[in-house]
């Protein structure tokens, strides 16, 4: 996940003190945890990675089962359970579950689509002390209603989005784009001002599960673009003037060096801080401080490895899963820097990006380590030449930071 308004606010705060803070390298004591506790939906969406309908999946974990390996999770340090699903809200047990979790004192987030979020469901979301909803709109009215294959599907999320933040919840908005639905962005980012929604997370297309089928519809690098410089303008107006609006992105760690192009236009006396403080943030985290357990109680590296298993919960504990670096995958997500690829080998913010997602690149071409096709930036804002060799060798360490 990548922190727009993190940075804004460094930023903001430099202009006023006339010095930007130093970087920090941290390190989370475990990796963030997305937990697809269940696989049922009562959506079919047109990008889901689950592959979800509304039906029963056979053989997922029972309320012990979760139990048990939340308890592994706490030894182990992971910081933060998000519970997912499909639609975690019809799991018969997810109250439980979360006030288990509350009551271990993890930081706990739900996902869910919304529109089962009616007037006593939101006052359970409320009392169950969640952190943080977030609820996944695709567009406006009859855009979200296509996307999710349900008239009257925006209605009711946007319905959810308001009850729960009547009763004091934080909430906040999830997008993911493609070509089909990027001309909605500032329709919703306005609606989250009016509505008062805290979080707008802007998550890329990424190549996994029903996404797959629109590889050739996904957003084209300059839609990509114009939406980043959309959002950051945004977050840079709302730190400036000091507003609690959060904005973030997923699943495409170039918006990391693309921001520093953003601050070599806008704020250049602050291109240098700012760079040790991207580098410091570290690029994709998956395998390391962003883990996924499915339904069924398989480990990936994030959510969407679901073709690659690391190993099951019920076999081994998630703690013992996640430490082996004889897996090959994990071993090589687990490098520093990683044995990547093409012009992502060469590229002059390999230390920013860690190498982006790898999973675009198993996807596109067979090879985990390829150069990632999703990236945005082209050939001479990354430093190369026209021989394809980067025109900066020496890369700085870095380390992964908390997302």
């Amino acid at each position: 996940m990548f922190r727009i308004s993190q940075f804004m606010r460094l930023i903001a705060q430099a202009e006023h003190d006339g010095r930007m803070a130093p970087a920090r390298r941290t390190t989370p004591p475990g990796p963030v945890l997305i937990w697809n506790l269940i696989r049922r939906c009562n959506l079919t969406c047109k990008h889901c990675y689950a592959l979800s309908a509304d039906h029963d999946y056979p053989g997922e974990l029972s309320t012990d089962e979760v139990f048990t390996v939340m308890d592994d999770l706490k030894a182990f340090k992971v910081p933060v359970l998000i519970l997912s699903g499909g639609e975690p809200l019809l799991r018969v047990d997810i109250f439980d579950i979360a006030a288990r979790a509350k009551a271990k004192r993890f930081y706990v987030g739900l996902s869910s689509n919304g529109t089962l979020i009616d007037e006593p469901m939101a006052e359970r979301v409320a009392a169950a002390g969640f952190d943080y909803v977030g609820i996944s709109l695709d567009g406006i009215a009859a855009t979200h209603d296509k996307f999710r294959r349900l008239n009257g599907a925006f209605t009711r999320s946007l319905a959810g989005v308001r009850l729960l933040r009547e009763r004091g919840v934080k909430v906040g908005l999830r997008f993911t784009m493609t070509a089909l639905n990027a001309h909605d962005l500032p329709a919703l980012l306005q609606l989250m001002r009016d509505e008062q929604v805290d979080k707008f997370y802007f998550s890329h297309l990424n190549y996994a599960g029903r996404g797959n089928i629109h590889r050739a519809k996904d957003a084209q690098f300059q839609a990509t673009r114009e939406a980043l410089d959309l959002l950051f303008d945004r977050a840079w107006a709302a730190a400036r003037d000091g507003l609690d609006e959060e904005y973030v992105t997923g699943n495409n760690d170039a918006d990391g060096p693309y921001l520093l192009q953003w601050v070599r236009r806008r704020f250049p006396q602050w291109h240098d801080a700012l760079r040790e403080h991207l580098v410091a943030w570290g690029g994709n985290a998956s395998g390391v401080n962003v883990a996924n357990i499915d339904n069924l109680g398989n480990v990936h590296p994030d959510t969407m490895w679901w073709h690659h298993n690391l190993g099951n919960v019920r076999q081994r504990p998630f703690s013992a899963i996640w430490s082996d670096a004889s897996e090959p995958l994990m071993a090589g997500l687990k490098s520093r820097p990683r044995p990547v690829q093409g012009r992502c080998a060469t590229c002059a913010h390999l230390d920013i990006c860690g190498g982006n997602t790898r999973v675009r690149a198993q996807q596109v071409t067979g090879n985990a380590w390829a150069e990632d096709p999703g990236c945005y930036i082209d050939d001479a804002e990354i430093g190369l030449d026209g021989d394809g060799a980067s025109q900066r060798v020496a890369l700085t360490p870095f380390a992964y930071a908390a997302h």
